[in-house]
């Protein structure tokens, strides 16, 4: 059988991890947490990740965490199969260093690479990086960049000249066998253009699964008048419990533990980005940490201290499962999850949930073999199978 959905984690590069929200990103500072970042650390949850049916892991980019490439490198020599959905700015390198770099990577890791491609939705930090370019214009040199990138990848000697990049002679050397799929996510027309022509898979922030159909459509749409086809995922965080009450207290605790001063701060910063999608974030929350469950077992808590997704499915094992089903139902068949920490929520959702849509033939472990019963929580995962 040829699992349905797939499913991805997520690697906190973004100053480490922790048992309360480790907020940063979209321009305003990370907030400390308990785990800093290490090899060490990160590989357990690789590990972890891996030996519970992941894919791949999402490692982000920017300012605020630690470099993507070098990080993943590095975890793909204390880990065995997954997969690592490594986010980069294009622009920030040139096209053939970017083509070539994937390149490496893939062959000298076995095919263990995909890319998340981030055009760069906040103008001030795109200044630290030397990059000048207004949104509109980075999403010009983003369509021109991954036009390079493909055709090197398919062994073209590529000359180019475009508004924003241009190349000679330019041919591969080091051509990824596969090729990486491309991800790519946002939710201006300038994104969706992009999207339509290049990517392999969007990606969406977690928002109820009526706008998340919209956003669907939207982007097939383009994407056919572009005679291609496109597979959706989306990200969102997870809190998912043996029972609904032990999820919501897990919530509770969660934003308790975060002062209305730090939300005020992070809520004044978050609204200075130019992102499309994070003002949808922004939206839901409202700022404050009153009616959050936006829609059942969505909540949209995460977002008032940390920038980009901002939701997480938080219920028992089975009505996050079920909540999973619907969102698959609008288009959806890739999942990219997290949770605080992400050590144990890896566990408490792969020992979970994944056994529930497993048996409901929406998904199976890539390598069965691998699942080892002495872990965190094995018993809770075996009755929520049962």
């Amino acid at each position: 059988m040829t699992s349905p959905l797939k499913f991805h984690w997520f690697l906190p590069t973004n100053g480490g991890d922790g048992r309360q929200v480790v907020g940063g990103g979209h321009g305003v500072d990370a907030i400390p947490s308990g785990r800093p970042a290490s090899v060490a650390y990160l590989g357990q949850v690789a590990r972890g990740a891996e030996d519970m049916g992941f894919d791949a892991a999402l490692t982000p980019a920017g300012a605020w965490c630690e470099d993507a490439w070098l990080s993943t490198a590095m975890l793909s020599q204390v880990s065995e199969r997954l997969k690592f959905l490594v986010a980069f700015r294009p622009g920030l390198v040139s096209p053939f260093l970017a083509a070539q770099m994937a390149g490496t990577f893939q062959n000298l890791t076995g095919g263990r690479l995909l890319l998340n491609v981030v055009t760069g939705g906040e103008s001030h930090e795109q200044r630290m990086f030397g990059d000048f370019l207004d949104k509109e214009e980075r999403y010009e040199r983003c369509d021109e960049f991954l036009t390079i990138v493909r055709r090197l990848w398919a062994g073209e000697t590529v000359d180019f000249r475009g508004k924003h990049l241009q190349v000679e002679n330019a041919t591969l050397g080091q051509i990824p066998d596969p090729k990486p799929a491309i991800y790519f996510g946002g939710s201006s027309p300038a994104a969706g253009n992009v999207a339509a022509k290049h990517a392999d898979v969007y990606l969406t922030w977690g928002e109820p699964p009526e706008a998340v159909a919209e956003k669907v459509k939207w982007i097939r749409r383009l994407a056919e008048e572009q005679g291609r086809e496109i597979t959706f995922g989306i990200r969102m965080h997870t809190i998912t419990r043996d029972t609904s009450e032990e999820a919501w207290a897990e919530a509770d605790r969660l934003i308790a533990g975060i002062d209305d001063e730090a939300i005020a701060k992070v809520q004044a910063g978050l609204r200075k980005s130019e992102s499309e999608g994070q003002r949808r974030m922004l939206d839901l929350n409202g700022g404050s940490k009153d009616d959050l469950e936006i829609y059942p077992n969505v909540w949209a808590g995460v977002g008032l201290v940390r920038g980009g997704a901002g939701t997480a499915l938080v219920g028992s094992h089975y009505e996050v499962a079920d909540r999973i089903e619907e969102y698959h139902s609008v288009g959806i068949d890739e999942f990219v999850l997290s949770a605080y920490p992400h050590l144990e929520g890896a566990y408490w959702f792969g020992e979970g949930v994944l056994p529930i849509l497993a048996r409901r033939g929406l998904w199976e472990h890539p390598h069965p073999t691998a699942v080892n019963a002495q872990v965190p929580f094995a018993a809770e995962g075996r009755r929520a199978a049962s």
